[in-house]
């Protein structure tokens, strides 16, 4: 029992000595103070990151801009504004511990003011910031002309606004269907294309009850979005649409289809007016159809994103190049 009681502690000794000299010895001094030396600049290199990104985030930063009341184009939407998201800009660094643009992380920041703030008033246009167009078809004829239209559309992976006459959606619902089906937009376009201007008050509502229910029943859904037939309106069609939970919209930019232009005239005459925010009314026309491919290459090629008019009134904003979600 004594021999094992001395080996236990001459043990114990010999291991407390060697952590002593491992303590007191100048060569590990010297290595522990080289770690704590290297680990400060790491630090301080992190600190420094983080308020550089503070410090450059305000060069970023648009302000958004709410809907309003113009006096020449009516009804606006907003569009939000960008700033940058600093935490996970900071995360997206901190690995190379650098500041690099290309790694900022954005967030869109939404308008005090949007579309369903202000008082029923036409909508001519989208935001004039925003890079976008939207391609409407109001259709009550041209039956022969759709399928072409919305195969090319397809194949641009584009989505379009089709106002729809009532009428002639109770007589081809089938066609109603298949506009539909390929992800577009439809909406009330009035049931007989009457002058609204000149439609009494009881008119107007069965105009556009009648329409929505027939559109109802075919896609089991109801259009949010009205275009008055030849864009003839006054104030209380506005309203009247607006008690039904719909948009009332117009155009920037008319093809001027129904004359029956060449591809030429038709390009030249849209390409000449488009804008940022612009809607294009268009029919199901041969020259419609005849134009659509080369329209749509032509304004994807010029920066514009082509979608639907619900798409075009979204706050949501296209960003570009400087302003992009980086390193997403």
């Amino acid at each position: 029992m004594g021999k094992f009681t001395y080996q236990k502690i001459s043990t114990l000794f010999m291991i407390g000595l060697f952590a002593v000299l491992i303590v007191k010895n100048p060569l590990s001094d010297a290595y522990v103070e080289k770690l704590r030396s290297d680990a400060v600049p790491v630090a301080a290199m992190k600190d420094n990151l983080l308020m550089e990104i503070e410090e450059k985030s305000n060069e970023y930063e648009i302000d958004a801009q709410d809907a309003k009341i113009d006096k020449v184009w009516k009804k606006m939407p907003g569009y939000n504004g960008i700033k940058v998201d600093i935490d996970a800009s900071y995360d997206k660094m901190k690995k190379d511990g650098v500041f690099d643009e290309n790694k900022l992380i954005f967030k869109q920041i939404s308008p005090r003011v949007h579309l369903k703030d202000l008082p029923p008033a036409p909508i001519y246009r989208g935001h004039p910031d925003k890079p976008m167009v939207a391609l409407t078809i109001n259709v009550a004829w041209g039956n022969e002309y759709l399928s072409s239209i919305l195969a090319t559309l397809k194949k641009y992976n584009i989505h379009a606004t089709f106002f729809i006459e009532g009428r002639w959606a109770k007589e081809n619902p089938d066609l109603v269907k298949m506009i539909h089906d390929g992800g577009h937009e439809i909406g009330n376009h009035s049931y007989s294309h009457p002058d609204m201007k000149n439609t009494s008050s009881e008119n107007i509502k069965k105009e556009l009850s009648s329409t929505n229910e027939i559109i109802h029943a075919t896609i089991g859904k109801s259009p949010n979005l009205f275009a008055p037939p030849s864009g003839s309106f006054r104030e209380e069609v506005v309203q009247i649409a607006a008690e039904m939970d719909m948009q009332t919209i117009m155009w920037t930019v008319d093809t001027i289809d129904w004359k029956n232009p060449t591809v030429t005239t038709l390009l030249q005459r849209v390409l000449k007016q488009i804008h940022n925010g612009a809607i294009i009314l268009a029919h199901p026309t041969r020259a419609t159809d005849n134009s659509l491919d080369k329209l749509l290459s032509e304004l994807t090629n010029r920066g514009y994103k082509v979608s639907t008019v619900s798409n075009l009134l979204d706050e949501k904003r296209i960003v570009n190049r400087k302003e992009q979600e980086k390193g997403n």
